[in-house]
This record gives C-alpha cells, sequence and structure tokens, in this order.
C-alpha cells in the first residue's frame, strides 16, 4: 500500500502545469509559431466537427444552416472580440476565471470561482465523456467494424475513456507534433468532404430548391426564418467551445525574441491572431458542413440509430467518397476526438490546482496528477452512464459549460473596460454579454441536464472547499517570512535577555492604547521588566485568501513602544510564522502574551475561519502544536 501511495501523490510538490499534457506549460526553449500552438486549440475546438453538424441539423431542422449564420456572427462579432481582450489581460494562460478573480476579491471573488469551476468541469468532462462517444459512433457504423461490437456504446466509450486516463497515470507529456498532424489531417479530410458535397449541390440544384422549398412552407417568410432561427441558434452553441483553451495554450506561443513574462507583448498578438484564425477556420467548416450536412441528409438518418446520428460529415464521407476513404475519414475523427479528450483532462489538470489549494480548499494530494486522474476518469465513467454514451443527450450540458465560461469571459471583459474607462469598449462587451447571457438562459431553459449536472459540480466542489478549508485551517499559512532591519534589530536586542512579545489589535495605537496594554499583560502575567516586551499587530488583508508572503516591519511608536507589524490573510498563522520566525533566527524561544476572547467560542471559530480573526490564542496554540510538535522546541504561549 505504501509503494501504492507514493506512485500515487509523486510529484504532489511539483506544478501540476508540468504534467498536464497539451495544456502544460513549456518550458521558454519549447514555445512554438501560433499556427503549430492553435493545433492546440483545434483539438478541441475542430473535433467538434465531428458531432455539431448532426447535432445541430437534429436540433434545428431544416434550419439548421439559418442558425449556424447567428451563430457564425456570434463568433465572429462576440466571443472573438470577448477572448481577444482575455488574451491581453491573462497572458500567462490564466484565462477568464484569474481575470474574475482580480476583479471580485473576497469570499464573494472566490464563491464565484468556485461556481465558474463547477462550468469549467462540465465543459472540460463532458468534452471527455462526449468526444469518446462520438468516436465509439464513428467506429459503430464503420463497415469494417467487427459485427460482435455492434451496438454497444456504452462499453466501447468506457475503454476510451479507461485509456485515455491510463496515458495520464503513465505519464502524457505536450505533443504539439501530433497536434499539428492530428488537426492538418482531420481539417484536410473535412474540407475534401465538404468540397464534395458543395459539388453535389451545385451540380444538383434541385436539392437546394427542395430544401428552400420545405423552409418556406413549414416556417413562412424570411424575416418570420430569421426570428425563429434566433431563437433555436442556442441549440447550436456547441459552435462555441474551443476559445477557453486558446487562451489556456498561451504559455506554448513563441512569442519575439524581446518578450519577457512581465511584458509578454509579442505573445498577446500572436495569440490573438491565434484565436482569430481559428474562429474564421471553423466559422467556415460550421457554415458550409451545415449546408451540405442538412440539404444532402435524409432528416430520419439524423436521429437516435441513423446512420448520421453524431456522425453527418463522416455519413457524407461513406456515401460519397467510398467505405476506404470513410473509413480514413472515421480514423482521423476518432484520433482527434481522443486528443480532444486529453486536451481536456489536461485543462481540468490544469485548473483544480491552480484555485483550489491556494485557496486551501482542496485536500493536499490535490497537489498530484494521478489522484486527479483517477477522479475525473470515474466521474466521466459516471456521466457516460448516466447518459448512456449517447451524443445527442450530453449536447446540452457541453453548451451549457462552454456558454458560461464565454459568458462570463464577456462579463470580465467589461468589467476590464469598466475599471479602465474605456467606455466604448465597455458598451460593445456589455452588449455581448447580454446576448450570451440570453443564450445561455435559452440553452438552459431548453436543455437543464447541463446545468444539472453543473450544479452537482458546483455543490461538490463547495462542499470539498468548506471541508478542505476548515480541515487546513490549523496549518501554518504563510509562504515566506521577511523582517525589515528595525525589526531584526528588535529581535536582535531582546535575544540577549528574553524575547516577550503581546499581541494586541492594530485598530487603536494611541500612547494610552499601548500603556493600557502593558499594564494589563503586567497584572496577568510574571513580566519582571516591560523593557523586554516588543507589541505585534497583524492586520488582515484579504481573508478569503489562504496564505501569503508575510513582511515584519518594525516601528516605534510615541518614542517608546516597540512594535512588530505584519499583514496576513489570518493572524493566529501570522503570530505562529513570526514565533517560528524568530525562534530560527536568534536560536531562542520567543513568549507571546494574549487574552482570551470575549463571546460565544463556536462564533469565535466561525470569526477565524471568515475574517481570519477571533479565537487567537488557542489557534496560534495549535498551529504551533502542528508545525513544532516537540514542546521542548516550541515557542511559549501564556493567555491571561
Amino acid at each position: 500500500m505504501d509503494r501504492v501511495r507514493a506512485w500515487l501523490l509523486s510529484g504532489i510538490n511539483d506544478r501540476s502545469l508540468q504534467h498536464a499534457g497539451p495544456g502544460a506549460r513549456p518550458a521558454a526553449d519549447r514555445r512554438h509559431p501560433w499556427w503549430k500552438v492553435m493545433c492546440l486549440t483545434g483539438v478541441d475546438y475542430f473535433s467538434t466537427l465531428g458531432y455539431q453538424p448532426g447535432i445541430a441539423a437534429l436540433a434545428a431542422g431544416l434550419l439548421s444552416p439559418v442558425a449556424t449564420v447567428v451563430l457564425v456572427l456570434v463568433t465572429l462579432f462576440g466571443a472573438l472580440p470577448v477572448y481577444r481582450r482575455v488574451a491581453q489581460e491573462s497572458p500567462h494562460g490564466e484565462g477568464s476565471i484569474a481575470m474574475l478573480v482580480r476583479l471580485l476579491p473576497f469570499w464573494q471573488g472566490k464563491l464565484f470561482v468556485l461556481v465558474l469551476l463547477g462550468f469549467a468541469a462540465t465543459d472540460f468532462i463532458i468534452t471527455m465523456t462526449l468526444s469518446a462517444a462520438d468516436a465509439t459512433a464513428h467506429l459503430d457504423e464503420n463497415p469494417f467494424w467487427p459485427a460482435a461490437l455492434h451496438d454497444h456504446e456504452i462499453p466501447v466509450t468506457l475503454v476510451l475513456l479507461t485509456l485515455l486516463g491510463a496515458v495520464f497515470l503513465i505519464g502524457f507529456t505536450e505533443a504539439v507534433g501530433i497536434a499539428v498532424a492530428i488537426v492538418g489531417l482531420y481539417l484536410t479530410l473535412n474540407a475534401v468532404v465538404i468540397v464534395d458535397g458543395l459539388w453535389l449541390l451545385v451540380t444538383r440544384p434541385a436539392a437546394v430548391g427542395d430544401w428552400a422549398a420545405a423552409l418556406t412552407a413549414r416556417h413562412g417568410d424570411p424575416l418570420l426564418i430569421v426570428a425563429i432561427a434566433l431563437l433555436v441558434f442556442p441549440k447550436l452553441a456547441l459552435g462555441l467551445s474551443g476559445f477557453e483553451t486558446g487562451v489556456a495554450v498561451m504559455p506554448h506561443v513563441r512569442g519575439d525574441p524581446g518578450d519577457s513574462e512581465e511584458a509578454p507583448v509579442g505573445r498577446v498578438r500572436d495569440t490573438r491572431k491565434l484565436l482569430t484564425v481559428a474562429a474564421l477556420l471553423m466559422s467556415a467548416f460550421l457554415l458550409t458542413s451545415s449546408v451540405v450536412t442538412t440539404v444532402l441528409i435524409p432528416p430520419a438518418e439524423f436521429r437516435a440509430g441513423g446512420k448520421a446520428d453524431g456522425r453527418a460529415l463522416a455519413y457524407l464521407a461513406h456515401e460519397h467518397l467510398g467505405p476506404v476513404f470513410g473509413t480514413v475519414y472515421d480514423l482521423s475523427t476518432i484520433a482527434i476526438l481522443w486528443f480532444a479528450g486529453a486536451s481536456a483532462m489536461a485543462g481540468l489538470l490544469n485548473l483544480v490546482p491552480r484555485y483550489l489549494p491556494r485557496y486551501g480548499m482542496a485536500p493536499d494530494w490535490a497537489g498530484a496528477v494521478r489522484p486527479l486522474v483517477l477522479v475525473f476518469l470515474a466521474i466521466a465513467v459516471l456521466i457516460t452512464l448516466y447518459f448512456r454514451a449517447d451524443v445527442n443527450a450530453q449536447g446540452g450540458a457541453y453548451a451549457t459549460g462552454v456558454l458560461v465560461l464565454i459568458t462570463s469571459a464577456a462579463v470580465a471583459a467589461a468589467l476590464s473596460a469598466r475599471r479602465r474607462g474605456e467606455h466604448r469598449k465597455l458598451t460593445t462587451f456589455a452588449v455581448i454579454a447580454t446576448v450570451l447571457t440570453y443564450t445561455t438562459i435559452a440553452n438552459i431553459v431548453e436543455r437543464p441536464d447541463g446545468v444539472r449536472i453543473a450544479a452537482c459540480f458546483i455543490a461538490a466542489i463547495v462542499a470539498v472547499s468548506v471541508l478542505s478549508r476548515i480541515n487546513r485551517s490549523f496549518e501554518l499559512r504563510v509562504t515566506d517570512l521577511r523582517f525589515d532591519a528595525t525589526a531584526g534589530t528588535f529581535i536582535h536586542d531582546c535575544a540577549r535577555r528574553t524575547i516577550r512579545l503581546i499581541a494586541k489589535e492594530p485598530a487603536h495605537r494611541t500612547a494610552f492604547d499601548y500603556r493600557q496594554k502593558l499594564q494589563q499583560i503586567q497584572a496577568d502575567n510574571d513580566i519582571p521588566d516591560a523593557a523586554d516586551v516588543i507589541f505585534v499587530e497583524v492586520s488582515i488583508t484579504d481573508a478569503s485568501d489562504f496564505a501569503s508572503a508575510v513582511v515584519v516591519r518594525g516601528e516605534v511608536m510615541h518614542g517608546r513602544y516597540r512594535v512588530l507589524a505584519l499583514q496576513n490573510p489570518a493572524v493566529a498563522g501570522a503570530i505562529a510564522a513570526l514565533l517560528l520566525g524568530i525562534r530560527d533566527r536568534t536560536g531562542r524561544r520567543p513568549h507571546i502574551y494574549f487574552e482570551w476572547t470575549e463571546g460565544n467560542p463556536a462564533v469565535n471559530f466561525l470569526r477565524f475561519l471568515i475574517f481570519g480573526q477571533g479565537e487567537i490564542a488557542p489557534v496560534t496554540r495549535e498551529v504551533l502544536r502542528r508545525q513544532e510538535p516537540d514542546p521542548d522546541h516550541r515557542p511559549h504561549v501564556h493567555v491571561g
């Protein structure tokens, strides 16, 4: 068991970004031109062509091409401008969530991030399960697939997911070259299928006429058709996926030789170019694929069990270009769908450790890759069983995750423009956010499965976060401790005798406050010489943060009172770190003197958890006890 545990937790102190595959952060000398990095986005973004046309035709019917035009307009004039702004604001691949973290501080910001993480988890997990299910659909309909394996979608999908998890358990490094090859082949084969379909439409104009006549007969005049397309468009929102991934892969972009981590101007420029080219390519493929599949494929084939169910372009490849070409197309589709699942897993492995451990809202093992892979794989298996590996059934959940992330990015861009005083851009982003909000709400109303699954993720993340924060509340939550020259002088002077510290609130700093505090502590404790005393004042910063670096500043108040001033999210943790730092600096065990906190102990403990203050004395002692198990080396804590 110890060997298994060691294997699972190996690398727990490493950044997960070093292990997470296509989304991992590369070394500086392993960055690539933007068009190659675009293929990392493409394994997620372009792979939706495997199922998007079929889902769109099933959802919108004859209106699919018109609704796709709306989707393309939202892509180019909504999502693209938003993520070009996100790329500018988060050049290290943090994405829109990091923008909101900066714009929304304190607990409301943390709670909002947890909710967004729930939707992001929905997006990435459903990407894995939907991609695996669609790969299974392509296998199942291939004429060379063994007959004994037909109609076994769930077991085959679970095998594909298991293989995906196994690769990450073994160790999966970034593979830009593989992504370039897969995306290049896949887009080329799709172009062949679509061009062939467009040629058929040119040579058989009657098919287009029949479609137009049926559309007019069913939906009436053109204005009504446009109005209905606007209402139907949210069902096609799958085609908006990939933008968040496009920002996440930014650290792979080479940029300019003069770029620095503080000012990566070339990287930002090339990433914005990456996003633009990817959006233009995808828009062209979405629009043309929607036209050829809607006009050339009988509607009955899109339904569950039909030959075009979840694989519309593959259906055309087999029907019009033969089984050999169709099989090559199937293999390329399976490859990109599997790699899209790998990209989604990498996204999860990058996203969760980036936020939850930093907030103290994840167990220690969340810093290791393999346990997270097993957790995500188990969730993917449950979702596959819940949806019975049905591609169409998972479309709503996928679209919900995608839309919420894009909407939050639009809101972040609007807030950023407002903060910078860019009124015209604020109006633009506000309009985009409004359109995306409508799209999100309409999708949720139409297909509530997505928000139900996201709610489960959110509830699980919040529950784990709260329990983890409580469990880890007694950790030493200081990442670094430094003393300025004055503070060092105070400590060095007292170290010649006995180092006595008095904990005092920083709100009241008059001479009377210091004198009264000193007299009270002397009355309650045996302090022979007030000259040895140094006051300690901790100011709360953002209590929702879990840990931070601490700089200890020395001050002389009113000409006689020495003070060590600190800032930290939690008073007790800062004082414990100070005591241990003084002990290690001087080789002497310092004494700290507190007063008992008035009020209900349970309420005071909640104040500690939420606001970083409350039961300071016992919490300080407990932090010290956990950090230094040996009582003979532990600083002294006195409470009067």
